[in-house]
């Protein structure tokens, strides 16, 4: 949240050239408060946990926001009960009429079918469409934010040589920037994927600015020229034992995968995962919601 402080005083200017968010008194005063509206569409195969990693993220902020769970009415959902999904998700055609502060839409484990045999893409490209009109700022993770990069601006996935997983390092490009407030030169972040999308690519579209970047894991941290949109090419979002629960997964499957790198201390899959990017993680979505989000959307919506 921002500090407020007297409109002429002079440490306001040293503070803004760090980078810290200063609200002088006039604009503070003009300010009404309500809580945000986010939307999240969870399309991974574990609701449940998805939900609790998204949650827990966007709870560590003081700004109240309501969450609304949508599910695609194309996609066939095979690892949730239609009970739960009918209590708990509303389908984005009853919703098509709302505005919403946020959106967040996941990964999904369909990296490497193309887009267009992917069974619910068509309806996955009118929410993108719809979004423009309808939600301030939208986060895409992963699988998502390749699917909107390949939608909005034309990049295309690659597939990888081998599945990238671990906690890689990742060095911060741009630090004059809202979305990285507080954010340390270095620091890391979980990948678990099979395909990627090119950082030259990114690079050669001006609408676009890479923010971090990883030496192994690729561009992580992308938005618009407007900040409209936030491409976060990873996980950060993954509980500390999330990595290791795919690990055992593939092994169960005779899939014979590699230990993701970084991540088990020695290496070693018998010994205990600990967290290194819950602090990134919990600043990336504090700084979203505060700048992309509260700092930028209307104070009222055009259906109220």
């Amino acid at each position: 949240m921002p500090i407020r402080l007297k409109d002429e005083m002079p440490v306001i200017d040293a503070l803004k050239d760090e980078n810290i968010f200063v609200m002088a008194e006039k604009r503070a005063s003009t300010q009404d408060i309500r809580e945000l509206k986010i939307a999240i569409i969870n399309i991974m195969p574990d609701k449940e946990r998805t939900e609790l990693q998204l949650l827990r993220l966007l709870s560590n902020s003081p700004l109240q926001t309501k969450v609304t769970f949508l599910r695609l009415d194309s996609h066939n959902y095979k690892h949730v009960q239609e009970d739960y999904l009918q209590k708990y998700y509303r389908p984005f055609s009853q919703r098509q009429d709302r505005y919403y502060d946020g959106m967040i839409i996941t990964g999904a484990p369909v990296e490497n079918i193309p887009f267009d045999q992917v069974d619910y893409w068509d309806e996955l490209r009118e929410i993108l469409d719809w979004s423009a009109a309808h939600v301030t700022s939208t986060m895409f993770i992963c699988w998502a934010s390749q699917a909107a990069f390949f939608h909005f601006h034309g990049i295309d996935k690659h597939p990888l040589k081998e599945k990238l997983s671990g906690v890689y390092e990742h060095k911060l490009l741009v630090h004059n920037e809202d979305l990285t407030r507080g954010f340390d030169d270095v620091f890391y972040a979980p990948h678990s994927r099979y395909t990627g999308v090119s950082a030259d690519e990114i690079r050669k579209d001006p609408n676009l600015r890479i923010l971090a970047e990883s030496d192994e894991a690729g561009a992580y941290l992308v938005t618009d020229v407007r900040g409209k949109h936030v491409f976060v090419n990873g996980h950060p979002e993954y509980s500390p034992d999330t990595l290791s629960r795919e690990y055992f997964r593939d092994v169960g499957k005779g899939l014979n995968p590699k230990v993701p790198k970084n991540y088990f201390p020695n290496d070693d899959p018998n010994q205990i995962p600990q967290s290194k990017w819950r602090g990134h993680a919990n600043l990336l979505f504090s700084n979203w919601l505060n700048y992309c989000v509260y700092q930028t959307t209307p104070y009222q919506f055009p259906e109220e």
